[in-house]
């Protein structure tokens, strides 16, 4: 009974060391969100580079007064630009590097794209060059066929942009369609 009683006591008197250094703790807390703040400002000066190295970009085109009856719409996402052939490297004037919801308008006159929230422009059917589906397109990577490329010329600069619909099966209309558009404009020109 004697040996029970020295080990009742040793537990009784130890006591817990202090678990949590607050000091460093919040030394820490502090150095992180500074870490990370310092990581957003780069970000965004690296956006805000990349636009006025783009400024040479004309600005974009409004839709027409009367663009005519619409072939085609499509209620979607827009997921950017990129100069065409190459799909990371992203366009940022004039807002085509910001994402948004989307509706597309597909009209004799050419192809409006109208973006709440951000800048709407229109694409001339004169400009335009290709419509293919793809898998990506800087920051977005779908299964293969998910996205729906639109090549256009814009100054003296090819851009792809990037459209996914709310109905994938809408796809391989737009891009029927707009290819076959595209050749007419071609033919009639080439006369």
């Amino acid at each position: 009974m004697t040996s029970v009683a020295p080990v009742i006591l040793l537990a009784a008197e130890k006591e817990s060391a202090e678990v949590t250094d607050w000091a460093a703790r919040v030394g820490w807390v502090v150095g992180l969100g500074l870490f990370v703040a310092l990581v957003y400002w780069l970000m965004r000066e690296g956006w805000k580079w990349r636009g006025t190295l783009q400024s040479d970009l004309p600005a974009l085109p409004t839709a027409p007064d009367e663009p005519g009856t619409a072939r085609l719409t499509l209620s979607g996402r827009y997921h950017g630009s990129t100069t065409a052939g190459q799909w990371l490297d992203r366009i940022v004037a004039h807002g085509l590097g910001t994402r948004s919801r989307v509706e597309l308008t597909l009209t004799d006159a050419g192809l409006d794209v109208v973006r709440p929230g951000a800048a709407d422009f229109f694409v001339p059917a004169a400009a335009l060059r290709e419509a293919r589906l793809d898998k990506g397109i800087a920051g977005k990577v779908l299964t293969e066929g998910g996205l729906l490329v639109v090549t256009w010329a814009h100054g003296d600069k090819l851009i792809d942009s990037g459209f996914r619909s709310d109905h994938a099966a809408e796809h391989n209309e737009w891009v029927d369609t707009l290819n076959d558009m595209i050749n007419k404009t071609e033919t009639e020109g080439a006369r």
